[in-house]
């Protein structure tokens, strides 16, 4: 592998870095109030999947307790 200086590495890092399309501040807070959005739906997806094992396995319990 060959070895570079430390100038010719920043230039190189320089010029990738120009490559890259940064997104737009309308893309960032679009995809962060989605983010946001399906986090939430997630847990309360969760929240209720919890609850609905929690009593099945109550009532199941209750059955066969005292």
């Amino acid at each position: 592998m060959a070895r570079t200086n430390p100038a010719q590495f920043i230039s190189q890092v320089r010029a990738e870095v120009s490559k890259v399309t940064w997104p737009t501040r309308r893309e960032v807070v679009l995809t962060t109030v989605m983010v946001f959005l399906m986090a939430t739906l997630a847990a309360i997806f969760f929240f209720l999947v919890d609850l609905a094992i929690r009593s099945g396995l109550t009532g199941v319990l209750s059955m066969f307790g005292s």
